[in-house]
C-alpha cells in the first residue's frame, strides 16, 4: 500500500495541470481614526490558484469558523474589522493563501490607530520686531500620530495661507515660521495649521499678532537672522554695535535611502526527482537586506537553498523575503518535483531535417522524462555509436560533423528510464553548402562620401537566401537607418550594401551574412572613415589653485588624421545656459596635438568651474569631451573695487552714499562685504562703516553735525570712497568721490522747457539747467524731476514722473495717450527735496496710426527668380482721428530670424530676387506721423518649381492676375 501511495504521488505531480497560489492583491498598511464615519477596517486580499484565504494577526491565526466574533468577518477573501478597538485589533496582519500545491503568505500589513490632538486654547503672545530684522513665530504643534504632517500658516483669516518665498520659510520639522527681514506689510495675525494627510484631519492654533516697528534711528548692523542673512555691521571709528537673534534656524535635511529592490529573484521551476537544484535571490538596498525563506508559510532557512537530491517532499511554494530597516519585499515561486516515463508527445523529433554538405548537423531529441532517460540512436536499422564524426550529446541530441550525401536517411531516437520508454523519428536530407563568392573589401572613405560593400553568395537552388549586414556585431536595420544604409538589389545572389553620407559613427567592421534555413556563412571587411577627431577622454583636474588649475586628459581617436592641437573650454557657476562654454586661457598658450595636460589660467578665485577639451585636425574641430567634475578654485583677496561711487546729502544730517555692487564673480571668497569711508572735505579723520551684505548698494548715515553750517556757502562737501573685503583680507578702495550736502532744496527752477512729439505715444522734452545766479555753482543739484499729465483728463497728483541726473537736460517721455493735450513740468531736486516748478509746457501728441494693416498681393515671375509684391495705399481722412502716412517699411528676413534688411519707400510696390533655398518672411507696414502701423506678413518657400509656359507675356500677366491670392 505504501508503494502504491508513492506511485500515486508520482502520477499526481506528472499529471497535475494546476498551479500554486499567486497573490494578485495584498493587504496594505492602514491608519484608522476614531473619527472614521465607516467604523470599520477593510483589508483586501486576492489570489489566483483557487486558494482558501485565511488571516493571521501577530502570527496567530484568526479562526473565523471555530471562534466567530462580532468584530471579524470574511468577504471574498477580504478581512473586515467592525468597530475596531486599538487594544484588540492593532497589530500586524498577513493573508494566507493555500491549495494542494502549497502555501504562500502575503506581505505584512500593519493596522495602527492615528490621532491629532487640538491646539491649546490659551491665547498666543504678540511678537514685536523692528523692521529689517528677523523674526520667528513658534508653532508648537500638538501630539499626533503618525508623526509625518504638513505645516502651513494662515495669514489674518482662513483659508488665506501664507506662501513661502525668499524672505519667508516654514520649517516642515518644527512648523516654525521664519521671516528674514520683517517689512511693514508683514503686520497681521498668524495661525499655525497642522494637517495629517494619512488621517485626513487638520487643526490650527490661536492667532499670533506680528507687530513691525519702524526703526527711526537707522544704523548699520550685523544681524544674524533665522535664515542666516547678515544685513550689515557698523563701525564708527573704533566703536561697534551689533544685534543678533537668539533663535537660529536649522535647515530641514531629509536623507532618502533607496527602496529595496530585487536584483535576482526566483521563478516557478519544474525539476526531475533526484536531481540537484539551487534557489537563490539577491536584493539591492542600504543597508544590505537580510534574506530568509518560507516554505508553505513556515520558516525554511536563510541565504541560499541547495538541494543535492530532490524528493517529492521538496515540492511546494517557496517565498524569498528580503528586509532591512527601511522595508521588506517578497518573491514567491513554486518548485514542482516530477517523475514520468519518456514521452515525445510535446516535443517530437522533426519529421523532415535539412543539413548542409560538409557542415555540422544536430538532430535534437528532447522527450519529457523524469528521471533523465538513456538515449540510443539508429539510422534505418543500424545502431549508431560515438565516433570521430558522430556523437550522442548529453541532452540526447545527435551531432554529425562534415555531413555528406551518404548521411541522408531515417534517424530514430530511443529514450528509456525506469518508468518506461519511447521513440521518435525524422528524415535527414543534405543540401549544397552556402558559400561567399564575392566578399567585401577593406575601404577607406572621407566623411560625406558614398561607399559600396560587395557581397555575393552561391547556395542550394532549392533554398532561399537572405543577406544580413552587421556593424561591429550589431545588425543594421535598413528600415530605421534608411538615411545612411541601403541594399542594392541589382542581382539575385547579391547583397551589396550602399552607405550614403558616411560619418565617423559608421566606421568599424562590417560583416555580410548569407543565410538559408540550413546554414549561413559570413565575410567581413573594415571601413575606415577619415574626418574630425573624436572627443578626448578622462578629463580631470589634478591641481587646484586660486586663479589656475592643472587639467589632464587622454587622447581621443584621430580618425585617420593627426591631431593638430587641443582647445580647453570652461563653464562657470554663472553660465547663462548649459551650452555657455568659453575658450579658456592656457599655459602654454598653444596646445599641440601631443599635449595631454595644461594649466588653465586667468580663472576667478572661489568660483565653481567645469572643463572640457576638444581636438582639431585638418578637417576641423572635433566633438568636445564629457565635462570634468565640477571644482571650486581657492579663495583670494578681492581686487575689484565698487564703481559709480556717489551720494547726496539729505535732511537732518543724513548722508547717503551709493555705489554699484561688485558682481559675484569678483567676490573671491566667503564673507564678502564693503567698507564705506567718508569724511568732511576739511576734516582729517575718516569714518568707516562695514556692510556685510554683498548686494547692498547704498548706506545712510545720520549725524546732526553733518548739516550745512554758517561757514558753508551753499553746500558742504564730503569725500567718500568704498572698498571690498572677504575672509582673506581687504581689497582696494574705489576712487575718492566728492558728495555735496546742500543747505536747502534748490531755489531756482529750470527754464525754457520745450517739448516735441515723436509719435502718438512718445515725446522729447528739453530745458535749460538750473544755475545759482550768485556763484554759477551747479554741484548741489542732484537731478531733475519731469512730470507730465493730460491737461483735461488727468490730475496733477497722478502724473507720470521721470527722474534724470543733473548732467542731462533732456529726456524721452513714454506711455503717452495719442491725440492728447499734455502739460509738462520740470523741477530740480537734491537730497534736501524738490525745488520750485518750471513754467508748464503744453504739447499735443500726434494721432495714432491706423489699426488695420495694408492689404498685400504677390506674384512670382514665370522664371521663378523674381518676386513682385504690391499693397494698398492707406487712404487718409483729414477729418478722422488717424495720423498722416509718411512712407512704407518693408522687411525681408529668413524665417526664424528676428531682424533682416529694411527698405523704405513711398511707392506701394517692390520686387525682390526669389530665394531658391530656405523659408523667408516678407513684412510690410506703414510709417505715420504717430509711429509705425500694424504689420502685414507673407511667407515664402524656396526651391519652388515652375513649369515654363509657352504663353506670350500678355497672357502670362493676365494669368497672374487671375491666380494671385489675397493674403490675410
Amino acid at each position: 500500500n505504501a508503494s502504491l501511495g508513492l506511485w500515486d504521488k508520482y502520477n499526481f505531480f506528472y499529471d497535475a495541470t494546476g498551479y500554486g497560489p499567486v497573490f494578485e492583491e495584498e493587504p496594505l498598511d492602514i491608519v484608522y481614526t476614531k473619527e472614521s464615519p465607516d467604523k470599520r477596517i477593510s483589508m483586501n486580499c486576492r489570489a489566483r490558484g483557487n486558494p482558501a484565504p485565511t488571516w493571521r494577526r501577530d502570527n496567530w491565526e484568526i479562526k473565523l469558523l471555530e471562534l466567530p466574533t462580532d468584530h471579524y468577518s470574511l468577504v471574498g477573501g477580504n478581512l473586515i474589522i467592525n468597530n475596531p478597538d486599538e487594544k484588540k485589533h492593532a497589530g500586524t496582519y498577513v493573508c494566507v493563501a493555500k491549495n494542494i500545491y502549497g502555501t504562500v503568505i502575503s506581505k505584512e500589513a500593519k493596522v495602527k490607530f492615528g490621532f491629532l490632538e487640538e491646539f491649546p486654547d490659551e491665547e498666543r503672545d504678540p511678537v514685536t520686531v523692528k523692521q529689517g530684522q528677523g523674526a520667528v513665530l513658534i508653532c508648537d504643534p500638538p501630539k499626533r500620530w503618525p508623526y509625518e504632517v504638513t505645516f502651513q500658516w494662515i495669514f489674518n483669516e482662513f483659508p488665506r495661507f501664507l506662501h513661502p518665498d525668499k524672505r519667508r520659510f516654514v520649517s516642515q520639522s518644527t512648523g516654525n515660521l521664519y521671516i528674514s527681514k520683517v517689512e511693514e506689510s508683514d503686520a497681521g495675525n498668524y495661525s499655525c495649521y497642522v494637517f495629517n494627510p494619512q488621517i485626513g484631519k487638520g487643526v490650527y492654533s490661536k492667532f499670533i499678532s506680528l507687530i513691525p516697528i519702524e526703526e527711526y534711528t537707522k544704523r548699520s548692523l550685523r544681524l544674524t537672522t533665522p535664515l542666516g542673512n547678515p544685513t550689515g555691521n557698523k563701525r564708527r571709528k573704533h566703536q561697534t554695535h551689533s544685534v543678533s537673534l537668539n533663535d537660529s534656524y536649522k535647515s530641514d535635511l531629509v536623507v532618502k535611502f533607496p527602496d529595496t529592490t530585487w536584483a535576482v529573484t526566483i521563478n516557478n521551476t519544474q525539476k526531475d526527482v533526484g536531481s540537484e537544484h539551487t534557489m537563490s535571490c539577491v536584493a539591492n538596498g542600504k543597508p544590505t537586506p537580510y534574506i530568509r525563506w518560507l516554505k508553505d508559510g513556515f520558516s525554511y532557512g536563510k541565504g541560499e537553498l541547495k538541494f543535492s537530491s530532490l524528493t517529492f517532499d521538496d515540492s511546494g511554494m517557496y517565498q524569498c523575503i528580503a528586509e532591512n530597516y527601511w522595508g521588506i519585499i517578497y518573491a514567491s515561486a513554486e518548485l514542482r518535483v516530477i517523475a514520468c516515463a519518456p514521452t515525445f508527445e510535446f516535443n517530437p523529433v522533426k519529421k523532415y531535417l535539412l543539413g548542409a554538405n560538409n557542415g555540422r548537423v544536430v538532430i535534437e531529441c528532447k522527450p519529457r522524462a523524469a528521471p533523465r532517460p538513456k538515449f540510443t540512436w539508429t539510422k534505418g536499422k543500424e545502431v549508431l555509436f560515438n565516433n570521430s564524426r558522430i556523437s550522442i550529446m548529453f541532452d540526447g541530441s545527435l551531432e554529425i560533423l562534415n555531413a555528406t550525401r551518404n548521411d541522408e536517411g531515417l534517424y530514430t531516437c530511443f529514450a528509456e528510464n525506469d518508468k518506461g520508454k519511447a521513440n521518435s523519428s525524422g528524415i535527414l536530407t543534405i543540401t549544397e553548402a552556402t558559400q561567399i563568392t564575392v566578399a567585401p573589401e577593406d575601404t577607406v572613405a572621407m566623411v560625406g562620401d558614398e561607399v559600396r560593400l560587395q557581397c555575393q553568395a552561391s547556395y542550394d537552388p532549392s533554398l532561399d537566401v537572405t543577406f544580413i549586414w552587421s556593424l561591429d556585431f550589431r545588425v543594421i536595420d535598413l528600415y530605421l537607418e534608411w538615411k545612411h544604409y541601403q541594399r542594392v538589389m541589382d542581382q539575385e545572389n547579391s547583397g551589396e550594401l550602399k552607405i550614403m553620407n558616411v560619418q565617423i559613427a559608421h566606421e568599424g567592421r562590417y560583416t555580410c551574412t548569407a543565410q538559408t534555413v540550413v546554414d549561413n556563412v559570413t565575410a567581413s571587411a573594415d571601413l575606415k572613415v577619415k574626418g574630425r577627431p573624436g572627443p578626448p577622454g578622462g578629463v580631470r583636474v589634478e591641481e587646484i589653485r586660486d586663479t589656475s588649475v592643472k587639467l589632464v586628459w587622454n587622447r581621443g581617436a584621430d580618425h585617420g588624421n593627426p591631431v593638430l592641437g587641443y582647445t580647453i573650454q570652461t563653464r562657470d557657476f554663472y553660465a547663462l545656459t548649459k551650452d555657455d562654454w568659453r575658450v579658456a586661457s592656457t599655459s602654454p598658450t598653444a596646445l599641440n596635438g601631443m599635449a595631454v595636460m595644461a594649466d588653465v589660467v586667468d580663472l576667478y578665485p572661489w568660483m565653481q568651474y567645469e572643463f572640457r577639451v576638444y581636438a582639431t585636425n585638418e578637417f576641423g574641430d572635433g566633438e568636445a569631451s564629457v565635462p570634468s567634475i565640477k571644482i571650486k578654485t581657492w579663495d583670494a583677496v578681492p581686487v575689484v573695487a565698487p564703481t559709480n561711487v556717489g551720494g547726496y546729502g539729505g535732511k537732518d544730517g543724513e548722508l547717503v552714499v551709493t555705489w554699484t555692487p561688485v558682481k559675484p564673480q569678483f567676490f573671491y571668497g566667503k564673507k564678502f562685504g564693503y567698507v564705506v569711508a567718508f569724511k568732511p572735505h576739511d576734516g582729517s579723520d575718516w569714518w568707516y562703516e562695514t556692510i556685510s551684505d554683498p548686494e547692498t548698494r547704498r548706506y545712510v548715515h545720520r549725524d546732526s553735525s553733518f548739516g550745512v553750517t554758517s561757514d558753508d556757502f551753499q553746500v558742504r562737501e564730503f569725500q567718500v570712497k568704498v572698498k571690498t573685503f572677504n575672509i582673506k583680507g581687504d581689497g582696494p578702495y574705489s576712487l575718492t568721490t566728492t558728495v555735496y550736502y546742500p543747505r536747502d532744496v534748490p531755489s531756482e527752477s529750470p527754464t525754457d522747457v520745450y517739448a516735441r512729439p515723436v509719435s502718438s505715444h512718445e515725446a522729447l522734452v528739453w530745458w535749460l539747467p538750473v544755475m545759482d545766479t550768485g556763484t554759477g555753482l551747479q554741484q548741489y543739484i542732484d537731478g531733475y524731476q519731469v512730470k507730465y499729465w493730460r491737461k483735461y483728463d488727468d490730475t496733477e497728483p497722478g502724473a507720470n514722473r521721470i527722474f534724470v541726473p543733473a548732467t542731462a537736460n533732456q529726456t524721452r517721455l513714454e506711455n503717452m495717450r495719442p491725440d492728447s493735450h499734455y502739460l509738462i513740468e520740470v523741477r530740480a531736486y537734491n537730497g534736501a527735496g524738490v525745488g520750485p516748478p518750471s513754467e508748464h509746457c503744453e504739447m499735443f501728441t500726434k494721432r495714432a496710426p491706423p489699426s488695420v494693416a495694408p492689404r498685400m498681393w504677390r506674384y512670382i515671375s514665370w522664371t521663378g527668380k523674381w518676386l513682385y509684391v504690391w499693397w494698398d495705399h492707406i487712404p487718409y481722412n483729414w477729418f478722422g482721428n488717424e495720423s498722416f502716412p509718411l512712407y512704407y517699411k518693408v522687411m525681408f528676413r529668413k524665417t526664424g530670424y528676428i531682424t533682416g534688411p529694411i527698405y523704405m519707400t513711398g511707392w506701394h510696390f517692390m520686387d525682390f530676387p526669389m530665394p531658391q533655398v530656405g523659408d523667408y518672411e516678407l513684412e510690410v507696414r506703414g510709417r505715420y506721423e504717430g509711429g509705425d502701423g500694424p504689420i502685414r506678413k507673407i511667407r515664402l518657400q524656396g526651391k519652388a518649381s515652375f513649369l515654363r509656359p509657352t504663353l506670350n507675356l500678355a497672357a502670362v500677366l493676365l494669368l497672374a492676375l487671375c491666380i494671385m491670392g489675397l493674403e490675410t
